[in-house]
């Protein structure tokens, strides 16, 4: 019962406040129950078991796949719960062409999960166009996983582009929206075939629950979907839906904020005599930045950015004091993490190397303080 018709940020706004006609409330209840009483044999409410379906989790569902133009959408227990549903579509022998530069708990996922059982990826540089077409050559390749902008260095795919390629081969294409929410890309608009998330992030924005979700193009891939999602059973519970629920309601201007928040954090980054390099799309340079904004794109609030002197990491992490020095990323406080050692860990150095995710490369989370200050905390440590 999500509005129609409406512009994005109206229809997050009112996310869960038309659901319970009974009562008007206008915050969507939460419904902490694990079963629902039959009216008579043969008779249901639309709702059995929790597990299958909960009114709560269902108003966020709703609200995520209207937000991204999907079919339907589906909460999970955490964005890599999420991820795990979708690859589990997959079967032995099928392989999957992944972004080469993606979050280390999904390059966990991919190699010490499913590799084991049979589904490969096989890892290419998912911004550049030819190596994509390359990859897709091999009639094995199922599947087409890509995160855009990519995690930490923020690579941008040509999704339109990917998303053509691969359907002309029958290939499903997924796309990690995690960085840009649909406030600044849609990628089933652009062809994707699925969208996944980490809900943990921008969309719930307060780093007070843990979340995933699923949204899909098409009522095949719904049907799927919703198979594993019941039979697997990593659902999102009734208290956390109603947190993602709420944290939507202000995604957008959280969003405009974030990204106006690290457009200048960048700037003045990249003036900085110990820094190397600012990895930052909304930066001209950047490469895919005529990408986004042919797309009409947004650059998000994610920064990362290399010192020249990788013995200064310490003194930098210790030394914040308006930055939190913490993993994730997408919440109202802005973070600063360490790739190598945190969130890009399980991938081996040697690849880390190649890939520019170094001992100098810091990762920012800008949040929605005052510019001033964040900028202040920075100067001090550099």
């Amino acid at each position: 019962m999500t509005p129609t018709n409406t512009q994005l940020a109206t229809l997050l706004v009112q996310a869960g406040n038309r659901y319970d006609a009974a009562t008007g409330a206008i915050s969507m209840p939460i419904y902490q129950t694990a079963s629902f009483g039959h009216p008579a044999l043969g008779q249901s409410t639309g709702f059995d078991y929790s597990r299958t379906s909960n009114p709560t989790r269902l108003a966020l569902e709703e609200t995520l796949a209207a937000a991204d133009g999907g079919h339907r959408g589906f909460a999970f227990a955490s964005g890599l719960a999420a991820i795990d549903c979708v690859l589990r579509l997959f079967a032995p022998n099928d392989r999957l062409v992944v972004t080469e530069d993606l979050y280390g708990g999904t390059f966990r996922l991919f190699e010490k999960v499913f590799r084991p059982l049979g589904i490969e990826a096989a890892y290419a540089d998912t911004s550049d166009l030819g190596a994509v077409r390359a990859a897709l050559a091999d009639p094995r390749v199922r599947g087409l996983f890509v995160e855009s902008p990519t995690n930490p260095l923020l690579r941008i795919a040509d999704l339109r582009a990917i998303a053509a390629l691969a359907r002309s081969r029958d290939v499903l294409t997924i796309v990690d929206n995690t960085f840009l929410t649909p406030c600044l890309q849609r990628p089933l608009d652009q062809g994707a075939d699925l969208v996944v998330y980490s809900a943990t992030k921008y969309l719930a924005g307060h780093n007070d629950v843990i979340a995933g979700a699923v949204i899909t193009r098409t009522p095949e891939l719904s049907e799927r979907v919703a198979f594993l999602q019941n039979a697997v059973g990593s659902i999102l519970g009734p208290q956390d839906a109603w947190l993602t629920l709420r944290g939507l309601k202000t995604l957008a201007l959280r969003v405009a904020k974030q990204q106006e928040n690290a457009l200048a954090v960048a700037e003045w980054l990249g003036s900085h005599p110990h820094v190397r390099h600012v990895y930052y799309p909304g930066l001209p340079g950047h490469p895919g930045r005529d990408i986004l904004l042919r797309e009409k794109s947004g650059w998000g609030g994610m920064i990362a950015f290399e010192i020249d002197d990788p013995a200064r990491v310490p003194g930098i992490l210790a030394g914040v004091r308006v930055f939190l020095f913490a993993e994730s990323l997408g919440g109202v406080e802005s973070l600063i993490t360490y790739p190598a050692v945190q969130t890009h860990a399980d991938i081996d150095a040697e690849t880390r190397r190649r890939l520019g995710i170094n001992a100098g490369l810091l990762r920012l989370s800008i949040g929605i303080e005052d510019v001033r200050d964040l900028i202040g905390d920075l100067e001090n440590v550099l």
